[in-house]
């Protein structure tokens, strides 16, 4: 299997910047993890937030256990500023796979012609 096919599918299918690293670019893999990391860690924790504040309510018999109840409030829950940093967060995970899964693919391919060159 080719370099860039390797990349491209650890970057796509693995973590973002999982490429980069396997092709020993080592500052843009790193940087993609990182801000990968720190969307996926925000994503997580503002879910399990969410998560515990319903049980508290659900616990504490302020609210009843009720499907239509709870999905009121995780809907309310994801509004103004906190929305927002959801978004943005989702938004760079996303960005960060896209350039991942791209550039590891164009670098695999110019190191595989270079490869190829050589041996030729």
């Amino acid at each position: 299997m080719k370099k860039s096919t390797k990349a491209f599918l650890l970057s796509a299918f693995v973590f973002p910047g999982a490429g980069h690293l396997y092709l020993k670019s080592y500052i843009l893999g790193f940087a993609l993890i990182g801000v990968s990391l720190v969307g996926v860690y925000y994503l997580i924790t503002t879910s399990v937030e969410s998560a515990l504040e319903i049980a508290e309510k659900i616990q504490s018999g302020e609210i009843q256990l009720d499907d239509a109840t709870i999905t009121e409030l995780v809907s309310k829950q994801t509004s103004g500023t906190k929305s927002q940093l959801i978004n943005i967060a989702t938004l760079a995970i996303f960005i960060c796979w896209v350039i991942g899964v791209i550039d590891s693919y164009r670098v695999g391919r110019i190191r595989d012609k270079n490869k190829q060159a050589l041996v030729e």
